[in-house]
Formats: C-alpha cells, structure tokens, sequence
C-alpha cells in the first residue's frame, strides 16, 4: 500500500516539527501475513523523548508481545488460510523467529492460532473481514470500521478474505 508515517517531535527551540514522513518498512511477509511495526513507547518515556528516535521505535526489539508499560503499535494484513508453523521449512521458521520475535512462544500445539497475550489491545478494522473466536468457539464478525479491545484473553483470528487491521498493544501485568 502507500501508507505514509508520519512522525512529530521537537526542535532544539522546543517547538513542534516533524521528525520524519516516510513509508514505513515491512516486518515481516509471508502468504499468511503482512506486518509492518511502526512505533513504540517504553515504560521510562517521557516528553520529549530523548533522543527524538528514541531506541529504534519502528523495531520489534526483544518481542512482539510488550513487556509491561510497554507500547506497540503496528499494521497487521492478514491473507486468506489457516497459519500452520508445522507445514513452514527450517529457514521460514528461522526468519519468522528472527523478524518476529517471541511470537511461536504463544502458539499452542492443537490451534496455532489461538494465543493469549500479556497485554490490552487495541485494534481497528481497516478493510476486509475477520472472524475473532474465542475460547468457546464464540465468534464476532469483523469489518471496516468494526473496533475491539482484547483485554489478555485467548483468542485466534480466522481470515475469511484479506483484512488489514491497526493495532495498539499495551503491555499489563497478568495475575493469573
């Protein structure tokens, strides 16, 4: 697509400027998904961040997942088929672990893709449709413009067509 970032910070006079406007780079890209990080915040952030860049924000870091008061925010497109690491080589295993980190750690053996998360998370449709399924089978529909909030639960995304969501992870302490 021609999504554009645009990034703001601050000057050395301390007035508003923008830092970068620029496409952002691809994450990670297979038949599945396309994901594309493109910001995060850190737990000891404050205004204005220092330096602007900060540490490379747009990167996935230690993990996909955010550690707690952690943010991240990305673009997911999800393509039509059922994600099976079991069916993926050695060397796409290996780029997957390498560009997404900590992500085949929340696969479960009997559904890849049904996970939990350490987080809330924010999300928009943007185009397409989506199916989110629950722990019972319960499924929401979703479509452009449709918003949830995943508050830690399991939960698997089924792509019925291709869907391309926004998304902004939180990252909480569980207690359970």
């Amino acid at each position: 697509g021609k999504m554009k970032r645009v990034v703001t910070g601050f000057d050395d006079k301390g007035k508003s400027v923008f830092l970068s406007q620029a496409k952002p780079g691809v994450t990670y890209e297979s038949e599945y998904i396309r994901w594309t990080e493109l910001w995060s915040s850190y737990p000891d952030d404050t205004l204005p961040i220092d330096p602007p860049s900060g540490p490379k924000r747009e990167a996935v870091n230690d993990s996909v997942f955010p550690s707690v008061g952690k943010s991240i925010f990305r673009i997911l497109e999800f393509f039509p088929g059922t994600f099976d690491p079991s069916k993926l080589s050695e060397q796409e295993l290996d780029e997957m672990k390498s560009s997404l980190p900590g992500l085949l750690d929340h696969v479960e053996d009997d559904d890849a893709e049904m996970h939990a998360t350490g987080s809330i998370d924010y999300g928009v449709i943007l185009s397409g449709r989506i199916n989110l399924e629950l722990d019972e089978g319960e499924v929401a529909e979703l479509g452009p413009g449709d918003v949830w909030i995943q508050n830690g639960t399991r939960h698997a995304w089924r792509v019925e067509e291709k869907c391309t969501m926004a998304v902004v992870l939180v990252g909480v302490d569980r207690k359970s």
